[in-house]
């Protein structure tokens, strides 16, 4: 409920202040993630904040520029995306759509999956490229998804997105190849996805039922024994990968300082401190003084849950809440490190370090107490500001539902509350009960008047 009610409060000062940070994070990690590989199976990257998801192996890339056809008009000029030889098909599509589509919702782009990428090789040769078709690789039951590497796509190339042809398999007529083999490859398991609809069973290796083939794309996942130990020694000690974890964190630290100041300060471009977080602080703090609650820790923590743990967090983990974006596994996994971060940045505990620490909690170790420092000062400029009256607080309370009077359906909302009194009805009369101004009005016995009325007509 607590969290409703801030969301719905607070959304002015999202869109107005805290949204522009946080969307500008969000594009920072994704353009430093896609500088580097990303296995499009496991979600693992070259560049990341996770050490869950860092590629430990060396892979050898290089950076095309393809010169990509506008779909709204072939004869233009044709438009440059950056993209890298060892990306997948679905990958360099995702990229593509991208660029093309850069200054529309994500919700209304035409998806990878619905397209072909055609490299086009002077004005008739035409060819299709796809993550699998009759020249996939595979070794050893395992299958390797097919690249731009793969095909040989140099740099400057020609391609064009089109909408996808219900021909499964590219068969350029120069292959001589036998009806044999094109039944193995159209018996095999095909992967169509984005890194993204594998978030939820990354690393994902699936065999097929019928050929027990395994997919992959820049490493092979090592839970399967079918690599030499050899294989497996080349994982990078974790001294060097911590190396690259900070250098990351480096390149993005002015985003998540940028979003972390914006969120802990009082006054920010402008824009004042949203009245529902003052009237929330001084009503924590009065309940403190009521139970003489001393601890200054007990208030801190109480505010921090209320506001930052429950309401902040949930909006720098998931982005895609806010604006119409897709998140990516990787995007996913560098926005929980953030996440992890700004939850420490609030907690009253003394954050000790050893060797067997996470790395999230190396990575921001010298920062946690610059921000736990700005979390203090916030808390600090929020109880010395002027008390809120319930009179303004019910004007401001009363404008905002005038705002949003055409959006939300009074009596589905007033069934939810009913839910909430009636399974907690008891304690909610004993409380009512106990209260000067609610016996003043008699609300315990309106209560159970209401309650009774709304279980006649159920």
């Amino acid at each position: 409920m607590l969290t409703n009610w801030f969301a719905f409060l607070l959304h002015k000062f999202l869109k107005e202040c805290a949204g522009e940070p946080l969307f500008m994070l969000y594009c920072a990690i994704k353009q430093q993630m896609e500088k580097g590989p990303i296995d499009a199976i496991t979600g693992e990257a070259r560049y990341s904040l996770s050490e869950d998801k860092l590629i430990r192996q060396q892979i050898d890339y290089k950076t095309l520029i393809l010169n990509c056809v506008n779909p709204e008009n072939e004869n233009s000029p044709e438009i440059p995306v950056k993209v890298l030889n060892c990306d997948t098909i679905t990958q360099v599509k995702e990229k593509i759509l991208d660029a093309m589509y850069k200054n529309m919702p994500y919700s209304q782009r035409p998806k990878a999956v619905d397209m072909d990428l055609e490299w086009r090789q002077g004005r008739m040769a035409r060819v299709v490229l796809q993550d699998e078709d009759i020249t996939t690789k595979i070794e050893n039951d395992w299958k390797r998804l097919n690249t731009l590497m793969h095909y040989q796509v140099s740099d400057r190339c020609v391609v064009a997105l089109v909408p996808k042809q219900t021909s499964s398999y590219n068969i350029p007529p120069t292959t001589s190849i036998s009806r044999t083999s094109i039944s193995r490859y159209d018996s095999t398991f095909r992967y169509t996805g984005s890194p993204d609809s594998l978030r939820s069973r990354a690393p994902m290796i699936t065999p097929d039922l019928e050929s027990g083939v395994k997919v992959w794309h820049l490493v092979k996942n090592h839970e399967h024994g079918d690599q030499k130990e050899g294989d497996r020694g080349s994982k990078m000690v974790s001294e060097i990968y911590l190396t690259r974890l900070l250098a990351t964190k480096g390149t993005l630290q002015k985003f998540v300082d940028d979003l972390f100041e914006t969120l802990f300060s009082t006054v920010h471009r402008g824009s004042a401190l949203p009245l529902a977080i003052k009237y929330m602080f001084d009503f924590l703090d009065e309940q403190a003084d009521k139970h003489s609650i001393h601890d200054t820790d007990v208030r801190h923590t109480w505010k921090s849950n209320c506001l930052p743990l429950r309401f902040w967090v949930n909006v720098i983990k998931n982005p895609q809440f806010v604006f119409d974006i897709h998140k990516s596994s990787i995007t996913d996994a560098c926005l929980s490190v953030v996440a992890q971060t700004f939850m420490d940045s609030c907690s009253t505990s003394e954050h000790r370090l050893g060797k067997d620490s996470p790395s999230n909690k190396l990575l921001y170790a010298k920062d946690i107490p610059n921000y736990k420092n700005w979390v203090e000062r916030y808390y600090a400029d929020i109880s010395r500001l002027p008390a809120i009256s319930d009179q303004d607080m019910n004007a401001y309370l009363a404008e905002q539902a005038r705002l949003h009077s055409n959006e939300f359906n009074m009596l589905s909302a007033l069934n939810e509350i009913y839910s909430y009194i009636s399974k907690y009805s008891e304690e909610i009369t004993a409380a009512l009960e106990q209260d000067e101004t609610a016996k003043k009005q008699r609300l315990a016995y309106k209560v159970e008047q209401l309650i009774a009325a709304m279980s006649l007509e159920s």
